[in-house]
């Protein structure tokens, strides 16, 4: 559907789309226009007028996410547009404002926020090229050292170094970017653009690298922190970090998988959890915290009552939580506050579906995103769900992929989900009947593509006409065989393949000498 654009926005539109005159005519155009160029270029795809924008941008403020996002001239949101030409151009751009550096008498750029820009699996920008976190982090850590070198080999006018600019970015560090960006702050308060990190994510990292650099960003600042996949983060590790750093603005907090055991605790490690629930607890604006794939068997209430704040976002999936669970979380001050929760891999019918239900029920006045994956939820169970779901009126997303459902089942909870005023995406599994008979959940990898796949379309097909036929094109329905997007994961898919086959040879090793040795 096309977004209605204003004469403003037209007229700016037809200004860019001649690079060249563009460009020789910025000087003649007056500050408060260069917010609705700046949008216009970037719908466009214009780098080098957008590039000359920030080298001569004159307010204070350049807001990416803002000047991107839906404005009175043209409502379309153009944020989840991560058009490398285009955010590659913002980059330069900065780089030579700070070389090429305007006059005195106009006003000084102080604050560059990066933030705002979203990773989406859908590009639409049309050179289809983008521009991910990673790469991101990458660009700026580059420019910044760059600058550093230039200023230094040139020294270069002084007028220069009164440039002192903000520059709030969401980093994301790997191996493979991590010596560049661990320069790059540790030189920060030299350089005239000052990294500011706003989120923080590590994937394929050394422990002691990972607590290096966490350091280096000044964790007083830092409001998401994400250690994902490959950091080998364990309870120990975690209670020397919350020790030794200090995060008083931290608002979210995702812990890599297998950071708890309780099957092989010790008296030390209950207190040690004991610690970890009291200096959580003194993060007082923590309100995402997410510990998948961890095994906290009974130990929730420990780890989670401690909080003075309660809980927006909760993601236990797969963390092998029993009643006593279910039962304290059912009965939290954090269950009226949920938002999004992230029960997959529990099997909730058989172990403990009244309770479970009564979370649901304390929750459902603000709950938005609801992830039931790998539950065990059969047809049998399917009117309880559709009972629990009723009052959950605000959800905006329920993924129940891997459950053992029918066509027929999937079709009356569809008919249900139709009646969920703000539900704009399901991911919803293959119907087990287009999988071979016998087939046993949760389905392991290498089965799970064996399905039928032209049933599998005729259901999909029907449960598309459900929605059609209850007015709802708003809503999105998917089966994303291998789990939901994940953009950080996407972008350095390459660098996580070649970690795991390191991983998996060290391992094939270790194992051939012990062999060895027994021999």
């Amino acid at each position: 559907r096309a977004t209605m654009k204003s004469l403003r926005f037209i007229s700016a539109e037809a200004f860019v789309s001649n690079a060249e005159f563009a460009r020789k005519s910025l000087s003649s155009v007056a500050d408060n226009l260069f917010p609705l160029l700046f949008k216009a270029s970037y719908l466009l795809e214009q780098g080098e007028v957008i590039h000359d924008l920030v080298e001569n941008w004159p307010l204070v403020d350049f807001n990416v996410g803002k000047l991107l996002g839906i404005t009175v001239d043209y409502q379309e949101d153009l944020s989840n547009r991560t058009c490398s030409v285009c955010l590659e151009s913002c980059l330069t751009g900065l780089r030579d404002y700070v070389l090429n550096h305007p006059s005195p008498y106009r006003n000084r750029l102080k604050v560059v926020n990066l933030t705002g820009i979203k990773d989406v699996e859908v590009q639409f920008c049309a050179c289809k090229k983008t521009m991910g976190r990673w790469a991101r982090t990458q660009l700026l850590s580059k420019i910044c050292l760059e600058l550093l070198v230039y200023l230094e080999e040139t020294q270069c006018d002084p007028g220069s170094s009164e440039i002192s600019i903000d520059v709030l970015i969401d980093l994301f560090v790997t191996e493979r970017n991590y010596e560049l960006v661990m320069q790059a702050l540790l030189k920060k308060c030299y350089c005239p653009l000052k990294i500011c990190c706003v989120a923080f994510r590590s994937d394929n990292l050394a422990l002691q690298k990972f607590f290096y650099i966490i350091k280096l960003t000044d964790p007083c600042l830092l409001r998401k922190l994400e250690i994902v996949h490959n950091v080998h983060l364990e309870m120990e590790h975690l209670e020397i970090l919350l020790n030794s750093i200090h995060f008083p603005l931290l608002m979210s907090l995702t812990l890599p998988a297998r950071t708890f055991n309780v099957q092989r605790f010790t008296a030390a490690d209950e207190q040690m959890l004991t610690d970890i629930g009291e200096k959580m607890s003194e993060m007082t604006q923590l309100t995402e915290l997410s510990m998948s794939f961890s095994i906290l068997t009974g130990r929730i209430q420990k780890l989670l009552s401690p909080l003075k704040t309660p809980l927006k976002m909760l993601d236990v999936s797969n963390c092998s939580l029993n009643h006593a669970d279910i039962a304290y979380l059912a009965n939290s001050f954090h269950a009226n506050h949920l938002e999004a929760l992230d029960m997959s891999g529990h099997n909730i019918p058989d172990l403990y579906p009244s309770m479970f239900f009564k979370l649901l029920s304390h929750s459902s006045s603000v709950l938005r995103i609801l992830t039931l994956e790998d539950c065990n939820i059969q047809d049998t169970y399917v009117n309880m769900l559709i009972l629990g779901l009723s009052p959950c009126q605000k959800l905006q997303e329920f993924k129940f992929l891997g459950n053992p459902l029918s066509s027929q089942a999937l079709k009356h909870l569809f008919t249900f989900l139709c009646d969920l005023p703000m539900l704009k995406n399901v991911e919803f599994p293959v119907p087990r009947d287009c999988y071979p008979i016998g087939i046993t959940y949760p389905i392991d990898d290498a089965s799970l593509c064996r399905f039928d796949h032209q049933k599998y379309e005729s259901v999909a097909e029907e449960l598309n006409l459900i929605l059609l036929q209850a007015n709802r094109e708003d809503m999105k329905a998917s089966t994303p065989l291998f789990g939901s997007y994940d953009a950080a994961v996407q972008e350095t898919n390459n660098e996580l393949g070649a970690y795991l086959i390191k991983s998996f040879k060290e391992t094939l090793e270790k194992f051939t000498t012990s062999l060895n040795k027994m021999s």
